[in-house]
C-alpha cells in the first residue's frame, strides 16, 4: 500500500495549500504582532489537548522570538469540554503574567468546537487582545459547537489561519477499513506558526526595531545571551528563560 509514500505526497500538497491560502493573513498578522513586540508586547498562544503541542512550538524556541508565552492547560485537554474552564484559565494567566490590550493570542483548535478554546478567545477579546485562530475550516464548518453560545472558534476570532486539513484530521484512507490514518494538523500547524514567526521577524527588521531572538542553549555563551535579552520579559512569560 506504501502508506508512508502516500502520506508524504499529502503533506507536500498541504504545505503548498497552507502557504498560498494563508499568505495574506500571515503578512497582516506579522505586521500587527511585529509592531506590538517592537513596543514591548508579548505574543500569547493556547492549545488544548493535542493542540497544546503547537501552543508550545514558538515558546522558548532556538531561532525564535523571546516574547512568546503559552496559556497552559494543566489537565492536558481533559477539561476542554467543560464550560467555564477556559475562562478561568485566561483569568489565571492574566493574573500571573498579564494579557495586555493590543497584544495578540493565537488560539489553536483543529475542530474549533470545544468550550475551552472558544472561551479563551472570547475572554481575551474582552481584555482587548487580538485573537487569531489556527483551525481546520473544513472540519469546523462541519462540526456542531459544544459551547453554550453555539459558536465555533473561527466565528469568534479576528483572524483565521486555516491548516487546510480534512474533517477528522486523518487524511489517508486504508482499503477495506472505515478508519483513516495520517493526521496532518500538527505538521501544517507548525508550518503556519513558523511562517508567521518569519513574517514578524522580517517586519521588525524592515522597521529597524531590535529583534529579540533566542540562541540555542547548546551554543557557546548562548545561555548568558538569552538571559540578558529576555530580562525585560521576566515576569511576563509562562516559561521563564
Amino acid at each position: 500500500m506504501e502508506l508512508s509514500e502516500k502520506f508524504y505526497g499529502i503533506i507536500q500538497k498541504i504545505s503548498g495549500e497552507v502557504r498560498d491560502t494563508n499568505a495574506p493573513t500571515l503578512r497582516l498578522l506579522g505586521q500587527l504582532i511585529g509592531e506590538n513586540i517592537g513596543n514591548g508586547g508579548v505574543l500569547h498562544t493556547f492549545g488544548s489537548g493535542h493542540s497544546g503541542i503547537l501552543a508550545q512550538e514558538l515558546v522558548h524556541r532556538a531561532g525564535g522570538l523571546v516574547p512568546v508565552s503559552a496559556v497552559v492547560d494543566p489537565t492536558g485537554g481533559w477539561a476542554e469540554t467543560l464550560p467555564g474552564y477556559g475562562s478561568r484559565l485566561v483569568d489565571r494567566h492574566h493574573q500571573n503574567f498579564g494579557l495586555l490590550s493590543g497584544e495578540t493570542i493565537i488560539v489553536i483548535s483543529n475542530s474549533g468546537r470545544n468550550p475551552s478554546p472558544i472561551e479563551i478567545a472570547t475572554r481575551c477579546k474582552e481584555l482587548g487582545l487580538t485573537v487569531a485562530a489556527l483551525t481546520s475550516l473544513e472540519m469546523s464548518r462541519q462540526s456542531e459547537s459544544l459551547h453554550p453560545s453555539g459558536k465555533r472558534l473561527y466565528e469568534i476570532a479576528d483572524h483565521v489561519l486555516d491548516n487546510c486539513g480534512v474533517s477528522g484530521d486523518a487524511a489517508l484512507a486504508i482499503p477495506g477499513r472505515p478508519e483513516k490514518v495520517g493526521p496532518t494538523s500538527t505538521f501544517s500547524g507548525a508550518l503556519l506558526l513558523n511562517l508567521l514567526a518569519m513574517e514578524i521577524i522580517e517586519f521588525m527588521i524592515r522597521k529597524g526595531d531590535p529583534v529579540p531572538i533566542l540562541r540555542s542553549a547548546n551554543l557557546p555563551g548562548a545561555r548568558e545571551y538569552n538571559a540578558e535579552i529576555s530580562a525585560r520579559y521576566r515576569h511576563r512569560l509562562s516559561r521563564p528563560l
